[in-house]
């Protein structure tokens, strides 16, 4: 059972005469019962109206009608004498007292709270859960759980700040004290009034895990310039930051709160801070599902297909790509924003990728739907294969995220396996090229591809040859099935690279060697598990 005590009536007293709304005054009285700032307004109010009226001459507890247990309790001991109370030019303005409860009560009732600005008050109405249903109803999601997120404005810092500030002040005066972290936070504090009434509206329950986040973002024109004395007081507390439209970011308003000494700080901000005209502005009301990961394997038919979308210098250069052909189906029954595509290496856009293809897997950002069964999965695979017969999908999954890094591990210890037709300037007979047969865990220095060096860093990376078998074309040509490290480059293999690769099949056929046709045959990585399609 939640309590008010004797210990608590300056507080209630000087917070309700200056201007705060009666949740804020529970909040600085540390009141932790989550049911009772459930309780409207108006009937807080009451309560804190009848709290003021009774006198007593010990601290019997004046109890309000809750269940829940405090999850904090008001720490008030005697301390030692402070510094007298601070003049306004500097400090702490002439703190009101109040001993009628009803003239306290009169100064607070229908007034924007000087505190939370509001948010303790209209924004925890009915009507304004019904509003951010609405929007949440509209977008059209799937959810079986969410969960609730608030931006405040970063002023409302300062404001706390300065509540308890005044706070302090009444209680070291009665040789009592409050610590700062004792308070309630006012984040804590909505969402335990928020959470129960967008639950029982949404139909689903609130869960800190969940991937559907709910979100308001609020604003408070009429005090943005709140936050401006302390860019001068701790100006190392405020610097640009990407993609931030403004220096005083909560982070930023909090860490110089931090550092700003007490006399600072009153010299530049009222204590207790003024009474808004206006309630804040609930700027944004957000939906934002986590992202979905989608696994699989394909198979690229085309040597006229890149894998990702092919531009140079601003322009395109082929009309479609691998994970395009793939990816706008995903993006279509997902109603995703956008999405990721990563593989296990990747091929280029001249070289086929055959046998059971190659592992790949697409994150999906802000999906609409999340839930398939396997047959849907089914149908959607087979959509994807329909619409081209440039590539082809297998084993298409859903997957989670750390999933995803199975394909990742160890990715230069996994093998790959080609087939490459190879041309060379001088005539060869069958016998000439039965060596590369024989040649085992051939190990090769490859310098940066020349080819490649425009986005690749000029590295001399160190590559393995497993196995190589031959098959004699004509005098001309030879095919040759290589097994390999992952990451070689087989191309550079082959003619040698003016040299920078070595040794080379050039150099070991002791001829110009030159490569007209590559596929990948295999890439080595278990991984995502084969599906019975």
């Amino acid at each position: 059972m939640s309590s008010l005590t004797e210990k608590d009536r300056p507080v209630v007293q000087l917070l309700l005469n200056t201007g705060t709304c009666p949740r804020c005054i529970l909040r600085f009285c540390c009141v932790g019962s989550q049911t009772l700032y459930r309780h409207p307004d108006k009937d807080l109010m009451k309560d804190l109206q009848d709290f003021l009226k009774k006198t007593q001459e010990k601290e019997d507890a004046v109890c309000l009608d809750v269940v829940d247990p405090p999850r904090k309790r008001i720490r008030l001991e005697h301390t030692e004498e402070g510094p007298e109370d601070l003049s306004h030019n500097g400090a702490l303005s002439q703190i009101p007292s109040v001993t009628d409860g009803n003239a306290a009560v009169g100064s607070s009732a229908g007034k924007v709270c000087n505190v939370c600005l509001g948010i303790l008050q209209e924004f925890c109405e009915a009507d304004f859960v019904k509003k951010v249903c609405q929007k949440v109803n509209s977008a059209d999601y799937q959810f079986t759980s969410f969960v609730f997120s608030v931006s405040l404005p970063p002023q409302l810092s300062v404001r706390e700040r300065a509540a308890w500030l005044g706070v302090k002040q009444q209680m070291r005066n009665l040789g009592l004290s409050l610590a700062k972290d004792d308070i309630v936070q006012l984040k804590e504090a909505y969402k335990w009034i928020i959470h129960p009434q967008l639950a029982e509206e949404l139909g689903v329950p609130a869960d800190g895990k969940s991937l559907f986040e709910v979100s308001v973002v609020f604003a408070h024109p009429e005090t943005d310039e709140e936050c401006r004395f302390l860019a001068t007081a701790c100006p190392d507390c405020f610097k640009p930051a990407k993609n931030k439209q403004s220096v005083f970011t909560r982070m930023a308003v909090m860490k110089a709160l931090e550092k700003i000494k007490e006399e600072d700080f009153l010299k530049h901000f009222p204590c207790p801070p003024s009474s808004p005209k206006n309630l804040c502005d609930a700027l944004e009301i957000q939906c934002n599902n986590g992202a979905v990961f989608v696994a699989g394997r394909y198979n690229k038919y085309s040597r006229n297909l890149p894998q990702t979308p092919w531009i140079i210098d601003g322009e395109r250069k082929l009309e479609s790509s691998v994970e395009e052909l793939i990816s706008e189906h995903l993006m279509a029954e997902f109603k995703a924003d956008s999405f990721n595509f990563s593989s296990s290496g990747r091929e280029d856009v001249d070289v086929r990728t055959l046998g059971n293809g190659r592992p790949f897997a697409i994150e999906l950002v802000n999906p609409r739907r999340i839930h398939f069964t396997a047959e849907e999965m089914k149908r959607l695979q087979q959509a994807i294969n329909n619409s081209s017969d440039k590539i082809q999908v297998r084993d298409l999954q859903l997957v989670t995220r750390s999933a995803i890094g199975r394909m990742k591990e160890g990715e230069e210890e996994k093998t790959k396996t080609y087939s490459a037709l190879i041309w060379t300037d001088r005539a060869i007979q069958r016998e000439d090229i039965t060596l590369l047969d024989d040649i085992k865990e051939l190990k090769l220095d490859q310098k940066t591809p020349l080819r490649v060096l425009h986005r690749r860093p000029l590295a001399v990376r160190c590559r393995v040859i497993h196995t190589m078998s031959s098959e004699y074309i004509d005098e001309h040509h030879f095919r040759l099935h290589l097994k390999t490290q992952a990451g070689t480059y087989i191309k550079e293999f082959v003619h040698g690279d003016f040299g920078r690769t070595k040794p080379n099949i050039g150099s070991l056929l002791n001829r110009t060697a030159d490569i007209l046709e590559l596929d990948v045959e295999s890439v080595d990585v278990d991984w995502p598990p084969t599906l019975d399609n």
